[in-house]
């Protein structure tokens, strides 16, 4: 009898979150929940990496330096048109006007949130 694989193959998540607390903490809580993350500090490093290797979701905070997370979503989205793509912000998601044309399937998860809720709404979001 052969044991049945208990989930999907594991989705791998590009994070981009410039506060080094904040980025360990979504790191350790998404991993936790399964997931195989890449974390970086800025957009332009997340940027490098996603150049190398496939993901299947783009978390990423939108204020950051050397790349903000509105740039880094768009020229993710041309290096993968299929990725998915999800912001974190501390700002009103009046922010996200400029880029509602090239990412209007991204989702938006407004600071504070619970880990519960960030996971809940990646799962949401890998699913769809």
């Amino acid at each position: 009898m052969t044991a049945k694989p208990s989930r999907l193959p594991l989705s791998r998540i590009l994070l981009a979150e410039d506060d080094d607390s904040m980025r360990g903490f979504l790191e350790r809580a998404l991993t936790k929940a399964g997931y195989d993350v890449a974390s970086f500090a800025n957009g332009a490093e997340a940027y490098e990496r996603l150049k190398e290797e496939p993901f299947s979701l783009l978390l990423t905070d939108i204020v950051m330096p050397h790349m903000d997370g509105i740039e880094l979503a768009r020229r993710a989205s041309e290096l993968d048109p299929d990725l998915k793509i999800m912001f974190i912000t501390g700002f009103a998601a009046v922010t996200l006007n400029n880029a509602a044309d090239a990412l209007e399937d991204a989702r938006v998860l407004s600071k504070p949130f619970h880990l519960k809720d960030l996971v809940t709404q990646v799962e949401t979001l890998l699913e769809a």
